[in-house]
């Protein structure tokens, strides 16, 4: 097949690379942990052009999510086996949270197997997003090198199984890179920016991919940096090193009014100025929703609170020709990264004053889980206002659930988990895949209570990929393994 390239400003110019590089604002960017990728570039115009606006979300739950205690059965057969094997980290059955199958909340939802469920009891916001299908569950989804059996797990091969499985490092870096038997270089969250990003935004002031949570590997690419923000916005060159007649500041304009034949010198001059730019850009088109009476739904004041709320005042200034932002970024796609820790839950996972009670809200996972559940849906709210519900669609994402037998105060690193997936495009008020068989030693366990996944992260990731907006060919270079799987989408999109 014969490569092309495709004219300026699309390929990797000194211009192109600066201004991306002027995305990584003055705090630490990805260009130094990215790789060149020849194929990835020679096959990245082969995307299809793209119109309206698009947002993904990327909620990571670092430390490994319990899942097995964020939605449970509660068919009398499953239940009592969960019960069973859980002993203390067991949650009554009746203070789970039904998924319903209707908006009035009095049919309950019951999936092809004929089997219910219901919400831990600390999001009740979730089980409301659930009933007004904008969110879905996906089951037993992990990091997987092809369809692996427990026979073939126990056969102790590489040819079945990831590297460092029960690693959070290695996991964390599988999960974002979606290739778990390759030495990572790039996160499909940058592969999907460096594909669509010259076509999706060709007139941009701001990176595609944007995190709210320090530097990550989900948004590493090629071409497109990762633009790191705060909380509160861009962190620019202000104060000492920006007033007055300071050392500091001379050397600063020193370096920025270089017009010499020193080609490195002029380059981070623009860099750095660029990146000013860029910055006060950003903070000037997010002030109007910095108040919390400028949202119906106010975001709770807590780290991931602020994150999503940071993304969804991002998101207000995109600038795609609806945006109502005098100064706008002129985004079509966007790509965020938000991330909160805690999730290591070994110890203190239901300990309550010498109790265990895991419906007290002293709970540490309980804890965990009322703030994701109020977050999202404050979060969800926020778009229904900006009218982008249908437009922006999040997702959660972990190192993998835990155990589940209790170790006597918690659980312990596991595989396959369960994730939610949340907006108006998502067909909601369902579950999708398998829940595994709970029994150890059962044919979904490796031996522990870890349950080998039936979904695949590149088949979950890759139906995400496709409702932003890859074509086919697109979406195999974006994930080199997803042919190994029977499907590369598992439906959850509209």
């Amino acid at each position: 097949m014969k490569n092309s390239f495709p004219k300026a400003p699309h390929i990797l110019t000194r211009r192109s690379f600066l201004r991306r590089s002027a995305c990584a604002g003055l705090g630490a960017s990805a260009i130094s942990n990215t790789l060149l990728d020849l194929r990835l570039i020679n096959s990245a115009m082969a995307a299809n052009s793209v119109s309206g606006y698009k947002a993904l979300v990327c909620l990571f739950l670092s430390g490994g999510n319990d899942a097995n205690n964020w939605i449970v059965p509660t068919d009398t057969t499953t239940f009592d086996a969960y019960t069973a094997i859980r002993g203390n980290l067991a949650l009554p059955k009746a203070s789970l949270l039904p998924l319903w199958s209707d908006a009035g909340g009095t049919t309950a939802y019951t999936d092809a197997a004929g089997q219910t469920y219901g919400f831990h009891p600390s999001c009740p916001n979730l089980q409301t997003l659930f009933k007004e299908d904008k969110l879905a569950v996906m089951f037993n989804v992990g990091t997987l090198v092809r369809p692996t059996t427990r026979a073939q797990y126990l056969s102790n091969t590489k040819f079945y199984t990831p590297p460092q499985l029960f690693s959070h490092s290695d996991q964390v870096t599988q999960w974002q890179t979606s290739v778990p038997d390759a030495p990572p270089t790039t996160g499909w969250g940058g592969r999907v920016a460096d594909l669509l990003d010259a076509t999706a935004n060709p007139s941009s002031s701001l990176s595609m991919s944007v995190s709210i949570n320090g530097a990550n590997t989900f948004q590493v690419g090629n071409l497109v940096s990762q633009y790191q923000v705060s909380t509160t916005g861009a962190v620019t060159a202000t104060g000492d090193m920006m007033s007055g007649s300071s050392a500091r500041m001379r050397t600063m304009k020193s370096i920025l009014g270089l017009t010499d034949s020193n080609l490195q010198r002029t380059a981070f001059a623009d860099v750095v100025k660029n990146a000013i730019a860029v910055g006060d850009l950003l903070n000037t088109a997010i002030g109007p929703t910095a108040s919390d009476a400028f949202w119906t739904v106010p975001f709770p004041n807590t780290t991931l609170g602020n994150q999503l709320k940071m993304v969804a005042r991002m998101i207000h200034a995109r600038g795609d020709g609806s945006a109502p932002v005098a100064n706008k970024f002129n985004m079509n796609r966007q790509i965020f990264f938000c991330g909160v820790g805690g999730y290591d839950t070994h110890t203190s996972q239901v300990l309550v004053s010498g109790t265990d009670q895991p419906t007290n809200a002293n709970g540490a996972h309980y804890k965990l889980l009322d703030e994701v559940s109020r977050c999202m849906f404050a979060f969800q709210r926020a778009m229904e206002q900006l009218g982008v519900s249908n437009n922006v669609t999040t997702f959660t994402a972990s190192d993998f659930s835990r155990t589940l037998p209790t170790n006597s105060q918690g659980s312990d690193h596991g595989w396959g988990s369960h994730h939610l997936i949340m907006g108006g495009a998502v067909k909601g008020g369902q579950t999708y895949g398998k829940l595994p068989t709970f029994a150890i030693n059962g044919p979904d366990d490796t031996g522990l209570g870890r349950w080998i996944p039936t979904i695949a992260v590149d088949q979950f990731s890759a139906t995400l990929a496709k409702w932003f907006g890859l074509d086919t060919s697109s979406i195999s270079s974006v994930f080199p393994n997803l042919s190994r799987f029977s499907s590369s989408d598992i439906g959850f999109m509209l």
